[in-house]
């Protein structure tokens, strides 16, 4: 199989994580990274965003699979329901928003390692992917069929599989590499997050409110669209406008450059524990 090709499977599940129909969920994960771990240790809080991530990653390259393989025969009359799947995403999402408005924990996010709530975390994630990919499929299946499909309707098993593989690596790199970021300046600004105190759920579920809302209205514009109404919009063009250059820095940095982003944040981690662990151990020294 051509090296271009793998490239090129890659390179769109990089650029799927900053499409212009899911872009705004993207934010509202990160900031439910932050608002469910109200004491992250460096270390753990990179630990548990890549897990969360590869969580999310499964439950988005999952819906794909199934709608290349299962539902791409009968595309054309599913794909005009999509956006009302999306637009009940972002109620879903402004419900979120509103119950962290409200004093209250969003259910199955918190992280405890080897302990239950772990057991509820990954399937969390693993949901808000999928819902991620449903808001994502008109803007995002046509590459994905085209790539990764037709390599497995071309008989060839093999290569389908490695481009599904990495579709989903690059995927999950570029949304990992994100969700590392921010776990480390969480764990970096967590002194400071405990002054704030209760208004960091608040703050959390104020971007869920807003984000929620632009997805619903997203999904609102699609309707209007698919039904012959004008396409110009100006909230959904301001919009596009930050994710078209979320999508180009994506592109530009493309996989080496992410890769090597996200190696260095994971070793800068590894680095800053052994030094607290060298300070720790002196400190018991003396």
């Amino acid at each position: 199989m051509p090296d271009g090709l793998l490239a090129l499977a890659l390179g769109a599940g990089m650029l799927a994580a900053v499409n212009p129909c899911g872009f705004a969920l993207l934010p509202a994960y990160l900031s439910l990274l932050v608002v469910s771990d109200s004491d992250p240790g460096r270390t753990r809080a990179v630990g548990r965003a890549l897990t969360l991530t590869a969580a999310m990653t499964v439950g988005f390259v999952a819906v794909f699979g199934v709608f290349g393989l299962v539902i791409s025969p009968v595309a054309s009359s599913v794909q005009q329901y999509l956006p009302w799947v999306t637009i009940v995403i972002g109620v879903l999402v402004v419900v979120g928003g509103l119950w962290l408005l409200a004093g209250r924990s969003l259910p199955g996010l918190g992280w405890r390692p080897r302990r239950p709530e772990l057991r509820r975390s990954v399937p969390a994630m693993v949901g808000f992917g999928a819902s991620y990919a449903v808001a994502s499929l008109t803007c995002t299946i046509a590459p994905f069929l085209a790539i990764v499909v037709t390599s497995f309707r071309t008989g060839s098993t093999w290569n389908g599989l490695q481009l599904f593989t990495l579709y989903a690596l690059g995927m999950g790199l570029a949304v990992g590499t994100a969700a590392v970021a921010v776990a480390l300046a969480n764990a970096a600004l967590v002194g400071r997050m405990r002054r704030l105190g209760k208004w960091v759920p608040k703050l959390a579920g104020g971007l869920l409110l807003v984000t929620g809302a632009y997805v619903a209205y997203y999904g609102w514009w699609e309707t209007r669209v698919l039904a012959g109404g004008d396409v110009d919009d100006p909230i959904v063009s301001r919009a596009q406008d930050i994710q078209g250059y979320a999508a180009q820095l994506v592109n530009d940095l493309g996989p080496g450059g992410l890769t090597v982003i996200l190696a260095a944040l994971v070793l800068l981690t590894l680095g800053l524990r052994a030094l607290q662990r060298r300070k720790q151990h002196h400190e018991a020294a003396t």
